[in-house]
Formats: structure tokens, C-alpha cells, sequence
């Protein structure tokens, strides 16, 4: 089942696709992809509100902001309040996560080993280990400072490199497949013991981290840094329809969920809210994760800043809807039999319905529904997804957001290749696809 596939484009594809490529490009961590979303918002006319101050939406209506939004770590939540609305209005919210599978800084990190200095790194998530092999890495992230303050670190050039073993020294390689030791195989090499003449002393990596800042390096409490691949995002293919990127899954997601609030109409029926989580690739369950409080919280307080009580605050959770938006699996070529004979979604075919009867997605046959006729209303194709019995399929916040909040909500997502690789592959029209439906979506039906 899926709808025609022959949709034209969205208009202002060319800078659509620039305003994608630049959010993938300036969001190497969950840090950066909230504080570029902050950007995309802030630009819009939203503000930024703060956990211990008075909520009040007549307030900022009152001053002409048109929405807000509220940051913690990696994650973030905005919503729109330029119209307004009955005190128990039900919410239209989009779900999404920050976080993708890679690796991570240790907080004991450098090492050396036979003239090389290297560090240790921790797996975040389940990443395609072997597509992080002979990358050039950059280091992003924010650094705890001893002071109580936080700051965003990103050296986007390449300083480290997981180097493979030679076929001359492996010789089964290609027959066997690559074999890696999670603990002994994935340091990366990233500075020599003794670099030689004119290539000057190597830093620590605190004082590496702060080279051209008046911070001291003995201020650095802590990090949260994680590498990435610093190849930009990329328009491929001779008829130029691949989009190949680092963290696609799921800062495309994120991007459209934003893109889709900042031009969403102003309405009085419900409420706009996009939730960008972190830590979906690890189980959600963190005070940042789907799992944990946060997007209930600023629900909560968002009944009571337009005058809402518990009872008001119950009826609008009680006609909500979510779309949990998170990348799907196209068919891929090479591996056709991994997937389902009636369920292949194709690229720039339209953002997938994700079905699972054993509750791995939330969605229900009404709930497919509605986000079917939003696709329809944007002039947008949808397809649908469903594993093969013998691949169990992966889960996303969705389940999560309905479990804790009662909330209706349906998985959907854009077909990619490579789930988890450093470099994923989806097509340039699907993006787009998918925004415009979620605009449709928080707009009203």
C-alpha cells in the first residue's frame, strides 16, 4: 500500500536541500544539532525560556514572540504561541532524536603504544564499527568546566584515524569479513610520541581542546566529546538524487521538525510542539531521553502558562497526537531478500509508514490515517514499512512518548541505506517530502 509515487518535488527544493546540508554539516553532536535548531527558531521570531522562570503565554504573545523553546543538553523542545487557545487544547507534536550511534570520548582517554599516542573510546549506541575504519575524524561536543559553565567544542579537521590492518597482514580479510576487537581494534592514532623536528611538542588533549582560548585546561571538569567523520554532506549520483551525510538518522528528523514549526500557520485548535530527545540510540531512558520527564514537564507547565489545571492539562494529553519521526530502511539493492516481498520502501518515494504489530512502532491504523491524509494534503507520496518476520526491527521514541504520555501517536520515517554507518545515504527529495507533511500535520488537518 502506499500512495502515487509520481508527486512533483516540493517548490524551493534548491534551498531546501542548502538549509538540510547546512544543519547535517553544523551538528556533529546532539549539542550542536539543538543549538542549530535554537538558531533556526530564534530566527523565526521564537525565544528562549528557562526552566526557573514564571511561564506565562499571554505574556509572550504580548510581546510578539511567536513561539519558545526550551533547552536541556542535547535535547530541546519549541512550540508555537501566536494564536490563541482554549486552556485544554490538545498538543500536535513532533518526535525526534539528537544522538546517533558512534564513538565516544573516554573520560581517561590517551594513551601511547610503540611510538604512537592514541585514545580510548567508548561505543555510543550500535554503529557499522567497520565504516569508521581509514576516516578522517573530527572531535565535537561540550566540555564541563570546573567554574559551573559548559562549552561547545568542534575541531572540524581531521586529528585522528582508525587505521586498518593491511590485506598483506590479514590475509582472509575479504573471504572471512573484518573481524574487530571493540577494545583493542578502535583507538584511533591521533599524534606521534615524537613528531620530529619543526613539528613541535604534542599537547594533552585538554590543552589541545582550548589552543587559542584564555580558558585554562585545568578547568575542564569533563566532556562529552565524540568523533565524526568531517567529509560535508553531499549531493551524489549522475542525476544528482543521493544525499550522503554523516547522522542522517536522525538529524534529517530533526531538521524537518524544525523546518516544519517555523512554518506552520498560526492556529487556534492545538498547540505546535516539535521534541528533539537525546539518547534514542541508547534506550531513551535519561533525563534528556524520551524515557525520562522532560517533554511531559514542559507540557505540564505549558496547561498552566495559558490558565489550563490538571483537569484541562488531562483532556489535552487525551486528544493529542505525536509523529515520531526516525529514518526507515529502504530496499537496498545488494540485499533485496533482508526485506519484506510487500514492503520495500524506495528513495524520494515519500517518508514511510513504520508498522509493527509487537508495539516496536506506535502506530495504529487510525493514527496511519491522519498522517496519510497529511501527506496527501501537502501533495506528498507515503509508502509503508514493515520487517520480515525473521529481522526483528529496530524501535524509536515512539512507543515511548505513547506509553508515558498516553498520547496517539505514528512512526514514520525516510527511507536510507547504510543505518549506522559514519557515512549514510538517502535520497534529496525524501527530506523534503517529509517536512511538508509535518507542516500539514502541525498546521491542522
Amino acid at each position: 500500500m502506499s500512495s502515487v509515487a509520481n508527486s512533483a518535488p516540493p517548490e524551493g527544493m534548491e534551498a531546501s536541500l542548502t538549509s538540510l546540508r547546512r544543519y547535517l554539516d553544523s551538528s556533529p553532536s546532539p549539542f550542536h544539532a539543538v543549538a542549530t535548531s535554537a538558531a533556526m527558531l530564534e530566527a523565526a521570531g521564537f525565544t528562549r525560556w528557562s526552566w526557573d522562570e514564571r511561564w506565562d503565554v499571554d505574556e509572550a504573545r504580548a510581546s510578539g514572540a511567536v513561539g519558545g523553546y526550551l533547552i536541556r543538553d542535547g535535547a530541546l523542545v519549541a512550540w508555537r504561541h501566536d494564536a490563541a487557545v482554549s486552556r485544554h487544547a490538545p498538543y500536535r507534536i513532533v518526535g525526534a532524536h539528537s544522538d546517533s550511534p558512534g564513538l565516544r570520548l573516554k573520560p581517561r582517554p590517551e594513551f601511547s603504544a610503540h611510538g604512537w599516542r592514541q585514545l580510548d573510546v567508548e561505543i555510543y549506541g550500535g554503529p557499522l564499527l567497520a565504516s569508521w575504519m581509514d576516516r578522517d575524524l573530527g572531535l565535537a561536543g561540550r566540555l564541563a568546566l570546573r567554574s559551573g559553565g559548559s562549552a561547545l567544542i568542534r575541531v572540524d579537521r581531521g586529528i585522528a584515524r582508525i587505521p586498518m590492518l593491511a590485506i598483506h597482514l590479514d590475509r582472509e580479510v575479504n573471504e572471512r569479513g573484518l573481524l574487530l576487537d571493540k577494545q583493542m581494534h578502535l583507538s584511533p592514532v591521533w599524534a606521534l610520541e615524537d613528531p620530529g623536528p619543526g613539528l613541535g611538542s604534542p599537547a594533552t588533549i585538554p590543552e589541545f581542546l582550548l589552543q587559542g582560548s584564555d580558558v585554562d585546561p585545568s578547568e575542564i571538569a569533563g566532556w562529552e566529546l565524540q568523533f565524526y567523520d568531517i567529509t560535508p554532506a553531499a549531493v551524489l549520483g549522475a542525476d544528482r538524487s543521493l544525499l550522503a551525510s554523516g547522522r542522517l538518522d536522525n538529524l534529517v528528523s530533526c531538521w524537518a521538525a524544525t523546518t516544519a514549526l517555523v512554518g506552520a500557520s498560526a492556529t487556534e485548535t492545538h498547540v505546535p510542539v516539535i521534541a528533539l530527545f537525546d539518547h534514542e540510540e541508547v534506550g531513551s531512558q535519561s533525563a534528556t531521553g524520551a524515557g525520562g520527564p522532560l517533554l511531559e514537564m514542559v507540557l505540564t507547565r505549558l496547561g498552566r502558562a495559558r490558565g489550563g489545571d490538571d483537569e484541562d492539562h488531562l483532556r489535552a494529553l487525551g486528544s493529542s497526537m505525536c509523529v515520531s519521526a526516525d529514518n526507515a530502511h529502504a530496499v537496498h539493492p545488494n540485499y533485496a531478500e533482508r526485506h519484506d516481498p510487500q514492503h520495500r520502501p524506495r528513495i524520494n518515494a515519500g517518508p514511510a509508514i513504520k508498522d509493527n504489530v509487537n508495539q516496536r512502532y506506535a502506530t495504529t491504523a487510525m493514527t496511519s490515517a491522519v498522517f496519510q491524509r497529511a501527506c496527501e494534503t501537502a501533495g506528498v507520496p507515503w509508502q509503508v514499512f514493515s520487517s520480515r518476520n525473521t529481522i526483528p526491527c529496530g524501535s524509536t521514541i515512539g512507543p515511548i512518548t505513547s506509553t508515558r504520555l498516553g498520547i496517539d501517536t505514528v512512526d514514520v520515517g525516510i527511507p536510507q541505506l547504510s543505518m549506522h554507518s559514519a557515512r549514510e545515504l538517502c535520497g534529496v527529495v525524501d527530506p523534503l517530502y517529509l517536512g511538508a507533511a509535518l507542516g500539514v500535520f502541525l498546521t491542522g488537518l
